[in-house]
């Protein structure tokens, strides 16, 4: 489900999302749709985003965003409830419009490339950069990626499709991190355990800390928490025995 939230911060929007849909703030994935800065003479304002596959407390009493929006239904947008591959062409004007805002984006930072359509869900759209310089686009830790994708995101809530999120990637990178991710993970557990100690891990957005979590949730004697404040916060996974 996708719900929205304001607050005069990011922390306060992120509070106010995990403490009226009854959720940790690791259950939920966030893009930051719209920030006013804090000026003399005026508030600061954010505006977030949320996405969790977890149901909300019984006692929140908002709808999820884009619910009840005419035209923006998945009958408009011609995409099933399952992940469709093999069509990279756009097969509706809002595929061809987003395509065309990241190749303008992408260009206007200096650097060509081709984009197509990666998969298809009933509210997520993958796309896909194909480019030389797929590594700059990249950037460490997947950071420019992740700004790029966030602007995506903005844009395609500007056409009126708040329910739609939108992934992209480039040279398979976002498979390859969370490969990389699962290993790290499991690499880490195994040091915890036998040093009987804890391990805190790089900062991470969301979506990274959420896989650290799920993939050592099965293991009996480890545990993870998040710590720090912000979207980047680092996962710490530590041997039970330490209680």
């Amino acid at each position: 489900m996708i719900y929205e939230f304001e607050g005069r911060s990011e922390k306060e929007a992120v509070d106010r999302a995990a403490e009226e849909l009854g959720l940790e703030k690791d259950d939920f994935d966030v893009e930051i749709l719209e920030v006013r800065r804090q000026g003399i003479f005026k508030k600061g304002h954010v505006r977030i985003r949320v996405h969790t596959d977890k149901p909300a407390a019984p006692s929140y009493s908002g709808a999820p965003a884009g619910g009840g929006r005419g035209g923006s239904g998945t009958e408009e947008s011609g995409i099933s409830h399952r992940t469709t591959f093999g069509a990279p062409e756009a097969q509706t004007d809002f595929e061809q419009t987003l395509i065309d805002f990241v190749t303008n984006l992408i260009e206007h930072m200096g650097y060509a490339g081709e984009v197509s359509v990666l998969f298809r869900e009933e509210h997520k759209l993958g796309l896909k950069i194909d480019s030389d310089y797929s590594s700059i686009l990249i950037g460490k830790k997947g950071k420019n990626l992740d700004a790029l994708q966030l602007l995506a995101n903005i844009y395609a809530g500007r056409q009126g499709r708040e329910d739609m999120r939108i992934i992209l990637d480039t040279e398979n990178y976002r498979i390859r991190r969370e490969e990389s991710l699962v290993r790290l993970a499991y690499t880490v557990a195994d040091r915890v355990r036998e040093n009987r100690g804890s391990v805190l891990l790089e900062p991470m957005n969301p979506f990274d800390r959420r896989l650290i979590h799920t993939t050592l949730n099965d293991i009996a004697d480890v545990e993870t928490k998040s710590e720090g404040e912000g979207l980047y916060k680092q996962v710490r996974v530590y041997y039970k025995g330490l209680r």
